[in-house]
């Protein structure tokens, strides 16, 4: 018998703390910095551009020598303040969510129990298959229907584009490809780009998605979906998919579900919402009624992680057909073949249902937001959201200097600062002004966009920690600045 070595006698493996009491420690005090950043979220500035330190320390190579635990545990503290800016109440940009406390909870656990959530039997696979069946519950799918908990709607889209694909195809689709086949989709022209991203990757080509006008409210025409899709199936092509948004981009509008719905099944078409954010709005009594003909849906896809607050990343796809769900990707190799007992069995097996065989452990925090909050919890906020957006809404119109350039359906409040006089580009060139000083100054961080080709101020609001009070703070900070190139101009 060989002698033992050194290492034989360490507890844990090479790359194992040697000393698990000082790790403890370390951790420790690395979780207080990480509960401090999130209780402290409403102080100081919203964002600030990473120093040019930290830039010139994340530029050297690779260390061959490892620096340690405590050199490690000082420079992830030393990132958090170059954040984003989601967590805090006047972060008004891009639809992000602002997570919570708990998910730290869940993210620890998930990290320690490093579980591949491809498949196999283990407690990880029960905690995302109960957490599909309750959004399959929250959003009236069928007791068949399928689904996964993926990155986010980007990838759920992805999955349930290619599920209508195959539908549309048969099983030569899998096979023979899609060279010839002539199909076509739709979608508004205020639909998130990630419908146009699947359509190309799964070699439909974007030139097949088809752009549909949008009324006075933003929310998709049915009589020029109609035309065009005759118009198609004159010319041979074979439309199969028609996509409905829940919370436009732009705007926050909402189509008509129920009303594409019905002209889905009468034209034999796939019909999938993209709920990215605004499915969640399912949970706002005041809003659940704009949502009917959404539990029709043949798939839908939406985020955890933007108005739910779960933390990144986290996103769901449901589709009503399991069956259809499991015959577009289910193609085990022998190596994952199933067995009746021990770790190679148990249902489902997440690899059969999309493309990813190795999956982190997203459910978990999921299942454990919900389950510390409860769903009803989660809508009052969604709600105090709508409400802020109406009373942001409210405040530009009554202002003599600030115009609206769009409806407020949900979250989502757009305008600009309108001097009278001035050109569209002068215009353009103050509001993006405007929205960059709000950004470097840290008092908040609205984002831009279009709306009928004028440049916008776009206030989200998808934040448990924002007042009414931010609000009021946002409208004074945009008057300092407009009263300061008044001021400058005059000069």
């Amino acid at each position: 018998m060989d002698s033992l070595r050194p290492q034989d006698l360490r507890v844990g493996g090479d790359l194992d703390p040697e000393d698990w009491d000082s790790f403890e420690e370390t951790a420790h005090k690395l979780l207080a910095d990480a509960i401090a950043t999130l209780k402290n979220a409403s102080e100081g500035p919203v964002w600030q551009a990473p120093s040019n330190t930290l830039k010139q320390a994340l530029a050297t190579p690779a260390p061959t020598t490892g620096l340690g635990t405590d050199t490690i545990a000082e420079d992830l503290s030393a990132l958090i303040p170059f954040r984003v800016g989601n967590t805090h109440p006047r972060f008004f940009g891009w639809v992000h969510g602002s997570g919570t406390p708990g998910n730290l909870l869940a993210d620890i656990i998930a990290g320690a129990m490093n579980a591949n959530c491809g498949g196999r039997e283990h407690a990880a696979i029960y905690v995302e298959r109960q957490t599909v069946g309750w959004m399959r519950d929250l959003f009236n799918f069928p007791a068949d229907a399928s689904g996964l908990i993926v990155s986010g709607t980007s990838m759920a889209t992805l999955i349930a584009a290619k599920v209508a694909r195959d539908v549309a195809l048969g099983e030569q689709g899998r096979s023979a490809g899609v060279s010839g086949t002539k199909l076509v989709g739709y979608v508004s022209t205020e639909t998130h780009s990630c419908v146009a991203r699947a359509f190309d990757m799964l070699g439909l080509g974007t030139d097949a998605l088809r752009q549909v006008a949008v009324n006075d409210d933003f929310e998709m025409d049915i009589s020029d979906l109609a035309r065009q899709v005759e118009e198609d199936r004159s010319a041979g092509l074979t439309p199969f998919f028609v996509c409905g948004t829940v919370g436009t981009v732009n705007t926050g509008a909402i189509d008509d579900l129920a009303a594409l719905a019905e002209f889905a099944e009468a034209q034999g078409l796939w019909f999938h919402v993209d709920g990215a954010f605004g499915a969640s709005a399912i949970l706002c009594e005041k809003v659940k009624p704009r949502l009917i003909g959404i539990e029709t849906a043949d798939s839908l896809a939406f985020d955890f992680h933007k108005w739910m607050h779960v933390n990144y990343d986290a996103g769901c796809v449901l589709i009503r057909s399991g069956d259809a769900h499991r015959k577009s990707f289910q193609r085990r190799p022998d190596y994952l073949a199933a067995s009746p007992g021990g770790l190679a069995a148990g249902e489902f097996w997440p690899v059969d249902y999309g493309p990813e065989l190795s999956r982190g452990f997203r459910a978990l925090k999921v299942w454990a937001h919900i389950r510390e909050h409860g769903l009803e919890k989660i809508g009052q906020s969604i709600n105090k959201n709508c409400r802020q957006a109406a009373y942001l809404a409210d405040r530009i119109d009554a202002h003599p200097s600030l115009e609206r350039l769009a409806p407020v359906t949900l979250n989502i409040c757009c305008f600009r600062a309108n001097s009278g006089n001035s050109t569209v580009a002068d215009l353009d060139g103050l509001n993006a002004k405007i929205v960059e000083d709000l950004q470097v100054s840290g008092i908040a961080a609205p984002s831009t966009t279009r709306i009928d080709g004028k440049l916008a101020i776009r206030v989200n609001l998808t934040n448990h920690r924002t007042r009414f009070s931010d609000i009021d703070i946002l409208i004074s900070a945009i008057e300092d600045l407009l009263a300061h190139q008044a001021q400058n101009h005059a000069q």
